[in-house]
């Protein structure tokens, strides 16, 4: 009888069309997630005009997609732990895709705050889910660096929201870019046939031959036989109490400074979102060069997610993490001077980058720290929990832009996240990550294999 330790079969495995058409689906899901969550501030100044809202209030009708978000990453995230991640995936895809399209025929700003509610569930809801599916199945050496391909698709759809807001909503109005949002729900079926499920679940649900079909997909010189038994990391005897087990074996401290460096990345993230357009037009920019402005930032965020996450294969995580943080500090803070345009779209693009692109390590690097039965319930509660920075930006920025405060402040308030961020990923005790505890059990509880 043939032991088939899964995980060191992954770890090992080279890159072949199956990581391909894992990458090609998780990546799709994050460009249709990052167009909605972008296309609220690519529209925002159309929004505001439209309904006659003051700053304030429009930070408040951006963060009720927020509230969905934390809510959709902390249930959604649990959830796929014990229902599997295929039809979770496809739940949220659902959400975010029709409650989007449905903002469009929203006639008042509470009926907006609503339905964007909604639409921030699936939203916030698929995010650690693809995260962690991707990193189950990536081979070791190459996985920061498809985890960050795979999530620079955020910043890919911010760019569609950028393209498509300039061509849309000066002939169409506002509400063609959110229509533009239902198309993915078609692909939903698509998505249930060629999205494996994860292993974990499999495993928890004694389902071994679809793991051995698994195995000969990573593998196909390997060929399966009846008397096989599937080995897993020990960390599967933990199902019945998946969020307790954030707090033990040494991770409860870590998780914390998870939890904060989320915060203070996702305020960042979304301050610059929501608000840079209508910052830059303040400024005195055109609507057509505040949204290049989007543009460029969502551009650079792909150059620091996929350039980070290749850093992050090479080097530390934990330190490539705490320097990206450091960028995003002095890069933000010297868009608040005067000067000229084009060193203003390179600290931009650096922003992007160092925001956008930081979160995306992030999501890499708590991916690889917590084992795989609690990966999607850790990555879903630190996202959750990041959320409230999230929430929290579009409110305070938009009362400092109310205020008619100087330029310069408004970035230094954006900025200053940065370094907070920056101290809780330097706390992180990278010894309790989960790829250094390669151990693995099989089926019958207590068996171990090192």
């Amino acid at each position: 009888m043939r032991q088939i330790d899964m995980q060191r079969m992954v770890d090992e495995a080279r890159f072949n069309s199956f990581h391909a058409l894992v990458l090609l689906w998780c990546a799709l899901i994050i460009v249709f997630d990052g167009y909605d969550l972008a296309v609220v501030g690519v529209a925002l100044p159309s929004i505001m005009k439209a309904y006659g809202v003051q700053p304030a209030n429009a930070g408040f009708m951006i963060s009720s997609a927020l509230f969905g978000m934390m809510f959709g990453a902390i249930a959604f995230g649990t959830v796929a732990d014990r229902i599997g991640r295929r039809w979770t995936i496809a739940l949220c895809v659902a959400l975010f895709s029709i409650f989007t399209a449905a903002t469009g025929l929203a006639t008042t700003p509470w009926e907006f705050a609503a339905v964007r509610f909604v639409a921030g569930l699936g939203i916030g809801g698929v995010m650690p889910n693809v995260v962690a599916q991707m990193t189950e199945y990536a081979p070791k050496r190459l996985r920061a660096t498809l985890v960050t391909l795979m999530f620079s698709g955020y910043a890919v759809g911010g760019v569609i929201a950028a393209l498509l807001g300039k061509g849309l909503i000066e002939q169409y109005g506002w509400s063609s870019v959110f229509f533009a949002a239902g198309f993915p729900v078609l692909l939903i079926p698509i998505i249930l046939r060629a999205m494996p499920e994860s292993m974990a679940f499999l495993l928890a649900h004694h389902r071994e031959d679809e793991l051995k079909v698994i195995a000969a997909r990573l593998d196909p010189s390997f060929k399966p036989q009846p008397q096989d038994r599937v080995l897993l990391p020990a960390a599967q005897k933990t199902q019945l109490a998946p969020i307790r087990m954030l707090f033990q074996d040494g991770r409860g401290f870590s998780t914390v400074m998870f939890w904060i460096a989320f915060f203070t990345c996702l305020f960042m993230v979304y301050a610059l979102s929501s608000w840079l357009t209508k910052l830059m037009a303040g400024a005195g920019y055109s609507l057509g060069s505040a949204l290049t402005f989007v543009l460029v930032l969502n551009l650079g965020a792909v150059l620091g997610a996929v350039g980070g996450g290749w850093l992050a294969d090479r080097f530390n995580i934990k330190r490539v993490l705490a320097a990206m943080y450091a960028l995003a500090a002095v890069s933000i803070t010297l868009l608040g001077l005067r000067l000229p345009t084009w060193a203003l779209f390179v600290l931009v693009a650096l922003a992007g980058a160092s925001t956008i692109g930081t979160q995306i390590v992030a999501n890499a690097y708590a991916g690889q720290f917590y084992p795989m039965a609690i990966r999607a319930t850790g990555l879903g509660w630190a996202l959750g929990i990041g959320r409230s920075g999230a929430i929290l930006a579009p409110i305070l920025i938009g009362v400092l832009v109310g205020m008619n405060l100087p330029r310069e402040q408004n970035f230094v308030a954006i900025a200053f996240p940065a370094v907070i961020g920056m101290a809780a990923v330097l706390l992180i005790d990278h010894r309790r990550s989960a790829s250094r505890h390669p151990h693995v059990i099989g089926l019958e509880s207590g068996t171990v294999s090192a």
